[in-house]
């Protein structure tokens, strides 16, 4: 099997490294900077185990590495997607299976969109791994793994066929899930990271600097589980009139085994894969200031939490907390503009 990985990012890492090593398939890479990386990819994981892999080949040019592959695999920030389609899609062969890694920033849109109608797309209703890049090219971190992964997918003719390679894989069970909505309709990142974000800095605008920076989710705050709960009920409004498997999304309390803000808070904190993690700020003169050019900005609100506000305009569903946390990110991200 011919696997190409699209995306040099953490995610991009990982898991080519990780396929590479399982020595089950064969990897090809593209990426805009191809002379930056190794042919040898180290993975290091949780059990303090080094996986070495091999990359058959890796260029930025997609007819060396898309065409012919078996399996493609984006592993790209939602305001890439479009373009990485558009560049790919005259190298993709007709049986070639086009997937993504996060699908809940647009990809089965965008790929509806921009490639032909009977291309198979597939997409993980969750990213598989929590990854870290440690050596561009050369080593990343895999932090943690989910025991099972729930794939969406269109114009798949076998679907059981689909899972099994992917089983193989990423050696984990996966389920086929009834509606690619379903993968693509997330209570994860596009509102867990904008939650955080807004009760962070909501008071912040430029020339305010703090003295330090903060763990995101080690310091994480009941203010932000409240904003996160009350964006995730309005998200389940919108799950009530999709065509959609009842329950197919549990609810962030349900999901963090939580009851309430409290307890809820109490969870994130100790998520031992999150440890860590700190807020995306840059230093400055003086202490810190948000990173408004972050993927925390420039993805999970133009291409997360937009979406599901968008999806639930359509639809008549009231969003008025997902609306006032993504009018105010719309404004720190203007913020970033102004200042260029």
């Amino acid at each position: 099997m011919r696997v190409c990985i699209c995306g040099g990012g953490n995610l991009g890492h990982v898991i080519a490294g990780y396929l590479a090593a399982q020595q089950c398939c064969e990897v090809d890479l593209l990426t805009r900077r191809p002379e930056w990386w190794s042919h040898e990819l180290v993975v290091h994981t949780p059990e303090g185990i080094d996986l070495h892999g091999t990359l058959h080949s890796v260029s930025s040019e997609p007819e060396k590495v898309v065409g012919g592959a078996d399996i493609v695999l984006l592993c790209l920030p939602g305001f890439s997607i479009g373009s990485v389609l558009q560049q790919i899609a005259s190298s993709l062969s007709s049986h070639t299976l086009v997937g993504s890694i996060v699908s809940s920033t647009g990809f089965f849109e965008e790929a509806q969109r921009l490639l032909p109608d009977t291309t198979p797309l597939f997409g993980f209703q969750r990213v598989p791994f929590i990854s870290r890049l440690e050596s561009y090219g050369h080593s990343a971190s895999l932090l943690g793994r989910r025991p099972l992964m729930r794939i969406g997918t269109m114009h798949v003719h076998d679907k059981q066929v689909l899972a099994s390679q992917l089983e193989m894989l990423f050696g984990v069970p996966v389920e086929v899930l009834a509606s690619y909505y379903e993968a693509s309709i997330s209570n994860s990142n596009p509102i867990l990271h904008p939650a955080r974000l807004y009760t962070l800095w909501k008071d912040w605008h430029p020339g305010i600097i703090y003295p330090r920076n903060c763990h995101f989710y080690g310091e994480w705050t009941v203010e932000a589980s409240e904003m996160y709960i009350l964006m995730d009920e309005e998200l389940h409004r919108l799950i009530e009139v999709l065509p959609v498997t009842p329950n197919c999304l549990p609810t962030v309390l349900d999901y963090y085994d939580s009851n309430d803000a409290v307890s809820l808070t109490r969870k994130l904190r100790s998520i031992e894969a999150f440890q860590g993690i700190m807020a995306p700020m840059k230093e400055t003169e003086g202490g810190f200031v948000p990173d408004l050019g972050s993927r925390y900005f420039t993805e999970d609100f133009p291409y997360g939490l937009n979406i599901l506000r968008r999806m639930a305009k359509e639809r008549n569903i009231s969003t008025p907390t997902m609306d006032l946390i993504y009018q105010w990110g719309q404004q720190m991200i203007q913020y970033a503009y102004d200042n260029h």
